[in-house]
């Protein structure tokens, strides 16, 4: 039995497979490999293989990370080769090695944003931008679990923002926390909106660039 961890890509339109349908289409690719996918035990057995940090839908990245577990005895040698045979366009794995460091050592991500002004770059937009997002206290609205909305200080989940500007849009690199809690960088246009209505961009995108330990090296 051998615990692996996949890195792959999710660009173009397969950021908007869902994370349930993500998880399918990775286990139907699995035959390809000639490895089995270890199942629980129980009444109702599952899979053994989860998401690391689940992607939002319509958000790409290059650095995305599944783990599971075989019940073969293999370091994942071939494995990437073989799956990439089988996925649809835009999800590419790129890697397939032995799950050694835990979960919770991952820290923070990075990820490109870009905010689209389709009449273009208000003056003094990325010059505002910035001191918002480094503000020492930055409060949005979010729906919790039950659904219900609830104020959240988003402020000490973010770690950095460099922001360029350009005609018709402003280009940023953004490094949030990944967890407990993490922050959706796509929240940041939810600050946009609250804290500064009159620059809140017509299109926000955000490419997840990396997944970090708390030494600001990449996770793997």
């Amino acid at each position: 039995m051998s615990k692996l961890r996949l890195l792959f890509s999710k660009e173009g339109t397969a950021s908007y497979i869902s994370h349930l349908d993500l998880l399918r289409t990775i286990q139907r690719a699995f035959p390809r490999t000639e490895l089995e996918i270890r199942h629980s035990q129980g009444y109702h057995p599952h899979p053994i293989i989860s998401i690391v940090l689940p992607l939002p839908v319509g958000q790409s990245s290059v650095c995305e990370l599944v783990d599971f577990e075989v019940t073969q005895t293999t370091d994942g040698s071939g494995i990437a080769e073989k799956l990439n045979t089988g996925m649809p366009a835009g999800l590419k794995v790129l890697d397939c090695y032995e799950a050694k460091r835990p979960v919770r050592e991952l820290a923070a991500l990075e990820a490109a944003l870009e905010l689209e002004y389709d009449q273009g770059v208000p003056a003094g937009a990325c010059a505002k931008l910035q001191e918002l997002f480094g503000r020492d206290q930055l409060v949005i609205q979010k729906r919790t679990k039950r659904k219900e909305l609830a104020d959240v200080d988003i402020a000490p989940m973010i770690h950095s923002v460099e922001l360029t500007e350009e005609s018709h849009r402003i280009c940023g690199k953004v490094r949030v926390q990944a967890q407990n809690p993490g922050l959706n960088p796509q929240l940041l246009g939810k600050a946009i909106e609250m804290h500064l209505p009159e620059l809140t961009p017509d299109f926000l995108r955000v490419r997840r660039l990396a997944i970090l330990d708390a030494d600001g090296k990449d996770f793997r």
